[in-house]
């Protein structure tokens, strides 16, 4: 087992192929295994691929206290300096993106080029009218997710998120033929999830910074995916015009999951290109 001490806490991670480094950055209710099981061998074949579990997840310590993502994107960039990735590929799905995303606007030299898959970034939603009422739909859907979870109801919470939010209806069957093994880490880490969205600059991010990150970028989302997070992307699309953008036909949130040949595919033939 691998450990990096990084701010104060050691944080579990592993580096799987050759090459270039691409570092992947999980979400909610997940780990580093969990998060990206299903793509890390095929990326590995053309590129050196480093998973790491977040603070508070997986095997990462989790000091006690009101986490922050600002403190999951610190731990991103001392994993990147102290391991020596730098300038680096990272990808990151849902709130991995918000915090691959929000480092790249605070430390852009850290970065290669960016990927980022449907991240909750929903402040650059406000003042556009048109989007609250999909901001209210989020909303009521994640406050139901964490009454669940404060109340001990694991099982009920990780159902709606997968149903509701992630994944899509008819996602919980599947999920329940998952190994046990896999079963018990999304439960493991479903209570994290409270504490993201209980962090007041969790859906926050600084788009004049990121505006001046200049390097490659990647774009993604599901066609089927909820309407406000589609949104989000044209919205960070307008504020890295050079990013490319790939749409997964019949996908949501989790397309590493679901779509791993069109995951896989799009992030290898854009990591191929010279600009990257």
């Amino acid at each position: 087992m691998a450990y990096v001490h990084v701010n104060g806490v050691n944080l579990f991670y592993e580096i799987t192929g050759e090459g270039h480094p691409l570092v992947l950055v999980h979400g909610s209710f997940s780990d580093h295994s969990f998060g990206w099981q299903p793509v890390v061998q095929r990326l590995a074949e053309s590129a050196q691929v480093v998973t790491f579990d977040r603070r508070g997840h997986g095997q990462s310590e989790g000091p006690p206290g009101q986490r922050s993502r600002r403190q999951d994107e610190d731990d991103l960039a001392a994993l990147i300096g102290t391991l020596g990735l730098a300038p680096a590929n990272v990808a990151g799905n849902s709130f991995g993106a918000s915090v691959t995303l929000g480092l790249a606007a605070r430390r852009p030299e850290l970065f290669r080029a960016v990927i980022a898959h449907e991240p909750p970034l929903f402040s650059v939603l406000a003042g556009d009218p048109g989007s609250l009422p999909l901001l209210q739909e989020f909303q009521a859907k994640s406050e139901a997710v964490v009454g669940l979870l404060k109340r001990g109801e694991i099982e009920e919470a990780t159902k709606r998120f997968a149903e509701e939010i992630a994944i899509g209806p008819g996602s919980w069957e599947l999920f329940l033929q998952f190994p046990e093994e896999m079963r018990r880490t999304v439960f493991d880490n479903a209570s994290t999830y409270v504490d993201e969205v209980e962090d007041p600059a969790w859906a926050d991010i600084d788009r004049q910074a990121l505006s001046r990150y200049s390097s490659p970028a990647l774009l993604t989302q599901g066609d089927q995916s909820m309407p406000s997070l589609r949104k989000i992307v044209d919205k960070l699309a307008e504020a890295l015009p050079q990013a490319q953008r790939v749409t997964y036909e019949g996908a949501r949130h989790l397309p590493q999951w679901t779509h791993p040949d069109a995951f896989v595919a799009s992030l290898i033939e854009f990591l191929s290109q010279p600009s990257a």
